[in-house]
C-alpha cells in the first residue's frame, strides 16, 4: 500500500513509518515539525526509496489538499495531534486548531481524493485517537473501556480528540468515507519525547533530579509499548472493517508510583548510582482534573484481527531504559526545546 502518515516525525508516527517500510509499504511522512517532532526518529528509513517527507501543517487546508492530491495514497493514517495534557491546560487553543480543525482539513482532502478516484472500495482513512476520550474509570479492575464506552473527556486535550473522533464518524455516516478508528492506551518506548512521564523519570534519575509524582501516585494507566502499537495500527489499516473502531491496549495496568519504582529498579541494575534511584521520588501538586484510571479491553482487535501485545510492561520498560542509555545524543538535543524540563499544566 501507499500510506500517507500525518505526524510521522513524532513518537508514535515514526514507529509506524519504520515498521511500514520494513513491511514493504510506500510511505509519505506529512509533519509540520513542531516542538515535539524530530526527523532523527525516521533517520533509519530516510534514504529508503519507499520513504518521502513533506513538511505540511494540517491546520493549512490548502497545503493539506495539495499534498493529498499530489501523492494520492491508498490510505491515510492520521496521527498528527497536540497530545500533552499539561500543555492543553495552559494553552488549549492550539489543541482545538490542530486536533479539531486539522482533522477536518484531513477529512475534506481525503473525501475529495476518494471521490475523484471514483470512491475505491479499498481506500481507508484511519484516525488514531486515545482512550482519554472515555474519561476516568473506577478502581474496580473488572471495569474497562470498550468500543461502546460513552465519551466523557475531562481535559482540553481529550475533549479535542473526542471532537475529532466525532468528525471522523460523521464523515463516514454522511459522506460514506471509508474510515477506521483506533483508541489506544498510554504509549511508551524509544523516541518518546522527553516531556512525558517515563522519559522524564529516566532522564531526571540519571541527572540526580527529583522524580515528580503527581498527587499520591495512585493514578492508574494501561501501558502499551510503542512498537506493539505500531503493529496494531498497521493491522487495523490493512484488515480493519470499514466504519469500525478498535481499542488498543497493552493489558499492563500500573499505578504511576508502581511504574516509577519499576523504572528505578531497572536503572539500579543497568546504571547503579550512589543510592537507590527511588530515593529521588518527590510528590508534587496533582494535575487539575487528573483522571483516576484508564484501562482498555482489547478483545475486539484480538478476536477480529488477531493482534495482541507482545511484551509485558516490565519487558518494555527494560528495553526503553536501555534505549535511553544508548541514545544520549538524541535526547540531549531535545532538552532545550520549549517547555521541556518545566512543570506545566498547573493553571
Amino acid at each position: 500500500m501507499k500510506l500517507l502518515v500525518t505526524g510521522g516525525a513524532g513518537f508514535i508516527g515514526s514507529a509506524v513509518l519504520r515498521r511500514a517500510v520494513a513491511q514493504g509499504h510506500q510511505v509519505v511522512n506529512v509533519d509540520a515539525l513542531t516542538y515535539a517532532a524530530c526527523l532523527e526518529n525516521v533517520a533509519s528509513i530516510a534514504q529508503s526509496p519507499l520513504y518521502q517527507f513533506e513538511q505540511v501543517d494540517i491546520r493549512d487546508a490548502a497545503a493539506v489538499e495539495a499534498v493529498v492530491a499530489k501523492h494520492a495514497p491508498d490510505a491515510i493514517m492520521h496521527l498528527a495531534a497536540e497530545s500533552h495534557v499539561d500543555r492543553s491546560i495552559d494553552g488549549p487553543g492550539v489543541f482545538i486548531e490542530t486536533n479539531v480543525i486539522g482533522t477536518f482539513n484531513m477529512l475534506q482532502s481525503a473525501r475529495a481524493l476518494w471521490e475523484r478516484q471514483g470512491r475505491p472500495a479499498g481506500f481507508r482513512f484511519h484516525h488514531i485517537s486515545t482512550d482519554e476520550v472515555f474519561g476516568s474509570l473506577p478502581a474496580d479492575p473488572s471495569v474497562k473501556f470498550t468500543e461502546d464506552t460513552a465519551y466523557d473527556p475531562r481535559s482540553p486535550y481529550s475533549a479535542s480528540k473526542a471532537s475529532s473522533d466525532h468528525l471522523v464518524r460523521a464523515w463516514h455516516e454522511t459522506y460514506g468515507l471509508p474510515v477506521v478508528l483506533t483508541n489506544c492506551s498510554n504509549n511508551y518506548g524509544p523516541y518518546h519525547f522527553p516531556e512525558k512521564l517515563i522519559p522524564v523519570v529516566i532522564l531526571n534519575a540519571l541527572a540526580g533530579a527529583p522524580l515528580p509524582i503527581y498527587g499520591d501516585g495512585s493514578n492508574v494507566r494501561d501501558w502499551l509499548y510503542v512498537e506493539d502499537h505500531a503493529e496494531a495500527l498497521l493491522t487495523v489499516v490493512t484488515k480493519g472493517e470499514v466504519g469500525r473502531s478498535y481499542n488498543i491496549g497493552g493489558e499492563n495496568e500500573r499505578s504511576n508510583l508502581e511504574l516509577v519504582r519499576t523504572i528505578c529498579a531497572i536503572l539500579d541494575e543497568k546504571r547503579p548510582g550512589n543510592r537507590p534511584y527511588a530515593e529521588q521520588i518527590t510528590y508534587v501538586t496533582d494535575r487539575p482534573g487528573h483522571d483516576a484510571r484508564y484501562a482498555i479491553d482489547p478483545s475486539r482487535i484480538r478476536e477480529e484481527l488477531g493482534w495482541s501485545p507482545s511484551v509485558t510492561v516490565e519487558e518494555g520498560l527494560a528495553l526503553t531504559v536501555q534505549w535511553y542509555l544508548d541514545n544520549e545524543d538524541w535526547w540531549r538535543a531535545l532538552q532545550s526545546r520549549d517547555g521541556v524540563g518545566k512543570r506545566l499544566g498547573t493553571a
